[in-house]
Parts: C-alpha cells; structure tokens; sequence
C-alpha cells in the first residue's frame, strides 16, 4: 500500500486495511479488490465493464479525494493512472498501471503528469525488446488477413478486452466485419455505448451480417483459449484452409503456435518506459509487478533512480 494524506491506498490488488482500493483497469490480474472492497477508485468505464464482463458491482469511492486524480494510460479503455499529491512530504506521485506511449484505436491517448516520483508497470524489462511502429504493424495484420481471405478462413485468438477490440478497429479500417465469441460481443457494447466504433458480426446479437458471412470466406476473432480448438472445428466444419493468428506484445519474446504471429502490444516496452520516466520529469522511479526487479535493474544500468516497489 501507498500511505497519502492519512489515507491508505492499494494498487491494483487487495490488501488488508486499505481505506481505497485503486483499480487501474478491469483486466482480471487487477481487480482482486473489486468483489470484497468498500471503497474503489477506477473510472466509470472500468467500473461499466467490471460489471458487464465480470459481473461485480464495485462500491465506488464516496468522493474522489481531493489529493487524487486519474489521468489517461493508453492501455484499455477506461485505463487510468493514478496522480497522488503528497503534502505533507511535499512530492506529487503517479502510478502508471499497465501503459503505452504509442496511439490505440479503441481507447484514449494517454497523458502524461509531472512528478517526483513515477511507479512503473514492469510488463516489458528488457532493453532489447522493443515494439515495431504501431501503423508497421496494423498494416502487416490487414495485408496477411487479406492474402488469406483469398483462400480460406482466418482465426484471431486475442484477449476478449482491448486487444479484440483494437483488432476489430484494425480490420474495419480494410472493411474487413470480423465474427466474434460472445465473450468479445458483451465487452464490444460497453465500447460502442462508450463511443467507440466497431463493425463486427455476433450470432448473440442478432446480426443480419452473421449467416451471409458463413457463405463465404470470414474472420472469426475468438478468447486466446479456444484459438486452436476453433481452428481445427472450423476446418472439419467447412472443408476449407484455416489460419491461425494471435496479436501480442509478447510475440517477440516468444513462439506461438500458430500460422503468424503479430507483436501488437497495449504495454509500453522499455523505451517507452524510459521515454515515460522522461516526460514526467521523475527523479525517483519504482517499479511495479512481476518483473520489478530486473526492471529496476536495468532502470538503474541507464541512469535512473529506480528500486522495486
């Protein structure tokens, strides 16, 4: 926990005696605070899909205090960092939460805070990972999708929340109208009643596109969890050429098994997270989650002020 301001404060996990609970975004490695606290911090959107997707109804916070504030992250919708002002030690602080620097299509643009102290995600540590121009890969998944459409059927496993919903956008940009799971239908109209258009096909919403799509060759955006099973079901289905996709940061760390693999990320990767560090000015930095500690090293072997928090 954070003590401001008399308060204590947890981080994207439920500890005991916090007075609130901050949830930076309502992916589920998040949100352990969300079914038993009193009191959580998140933006209303968040808190939509916490309730649609998760069916938990957080008890928001009675007021926002007034030494708090939630500005933009760029991860998913409803993403938010958390800026504290600290008084009595006389230092402003952000906690980033998941983040990236590079522009989504399917959420807000993140922004950025001065501050004497930055808390970090640590997703992507290492100095040699770092991500493609954004528009390098769209333009690579609409190319690869439409090569395959030509021949048959194309399956995309995605996380249901942010990453399906950015593969959509990509795709309808090439009027391309994916079908979707259900799962990925129910998360789609929290974005759409939240302004965010997405074309796409959904045999639980009634859609008019969903049978002609099947008289043809279609994508099908599906839980990375059911990718395979899907992929081989619809190649005994229709007696036709499937292929297999996944779009992930992670795909350059690492081999999929499946046709291609695209590195699209909604993580900062270390040059982000340095560039991040930069903008805001930190003069001392912390370094949060799994990775933290090799973070930390690494922040440290640039120049930086960083320990893990």
């Amino acid at each position: 926990m954070i003590e401001i301001d008399g308060l204590s404060i947890s981080l994207d996990r439920k500890e005991n005696g916090s007075d609130l609970d901050f949830i930076s975004h309502a992916h589920s490695d998040h949100i352990s605070a969300a079914k038993s606290s009193k009191h959580i911090l998140s933006s209303e959107i968040t808190s939509q899909l916490l309730e649609r997707i998760k069916e938990i109804e957080p008890q928001p916070a009675r007021k926002t205090p007034s030494c708090m504030k939630l500005i933009n992250a760029g991860h998913i919708l409803g993403s938010k960092q958390l800026v504290m002002n600290d008084e009595k030690a006389g230092k402003k602080i952000v906690y980033t939460g998941d983040f990236q620097l590079q522009k989504s299509r399917s959420c807000e643009e993140i922004e950025f805070e001065e501050a004497d102290v930055a808390i970090v995600d640590s997703t992507y540590y290492h100095p040699e990972v770092v991500f493609d121009e954004r528009s390098e890969v769209e333009d690579a998944i609409q190319y690869w999708t439409e090569m395959k459409l030509n021949e048959g059927i194309v399956v995309f496993g995605a996380y249901a929340l942010g990453k399906a919903q950015e593969l959509i956008a990509i795709l309808n940009e090439r009027g391309i109208l994916p079908i979707v799971s259900k799962k990925i239908s129910r998360v789609n109209r929290v974005y759409k009643n939240n302004g965010i258009k997405l074309d796409y096909a959904s045999a639980y919403e009634g859609s008019d596109d969903f049978q002609s799509l099947l008289r043809g060759n279609f994508v099908v955006i599906v839980e990375n969890g059911i990718m395979n099973n899907m992929t081989f079901a619809l190649a005994e289905l229709y007696n036709k050429k499937v292929y297999s996709a996944v779009a992930t940061g992670f795909a350059k760390m690492m081999k999929f098994n499946t046709d291609v693999q695209f590195p699209l990320s909604d993580h900062a990767d270390f040059k982000q997270c340095t560039d991040y560090i930069d903008a805001t000015g930190a003069k001392k930095v912390y370094t949060y989650g799994p990775n933290r500690l090799v973070l930390a090293e690494n922040l440290v072997n640039k120049g930086y002020d960083a320990l893990p928090y």
